[in-house]
């Protein structure tokens, strides 16, 4: 099993959500995050007083637990559904999971996902 981390677009996530539902993947995690990259910040005005640098952008972070079959087909539709083609188009990090356990009935099992 692996874990797909797609860290994107706040706009992107439906278009992916969708993507990875295409593709028989129906549990997904997703969490607002912040960050920065190559992307920088940008600059705003905070309650009237001067401009300030906002160096972490506003950010979607989807965590997907697969069997390894899928990963390469997951990876590919998250690519193609949430890029843009510029700068802050995000990442995708791959992880290996060594157990799935069903908090409701103690199962242990790659099976349960």
């Amino acid at each position: 099993m692996k874990k797909v981390e797609a860290i994107l677009r706040p706009l992107k996530f439906d278009e992916v959500k969708d993507a990875l539902h295409d593709l028989g993947i129906d549990g997904v995690t997703v969490t607002e995050v912040k960050g920065f990259g190559r992307q920088k910040g940008h600059t705003e005005v905070f309650q009237g007083s001067d401009d300030y640098i906002v160096n972490c952008l506003p950010k979607v972070k989807i965590d997907v637990v697969m069997n390894d079959d899928l990963v390469d087909k997951a990876i590919d539709v998250i690519t193609k559904a949430a890029a843009t083609g510029r700068i802050g188009d995000g990442k995708i990090f791959i992880s290996s999971v060594d157990e799935v356990v069903r908090i409701r009935t103690g199962e242990r099992s790659s099976r349960i996902l």
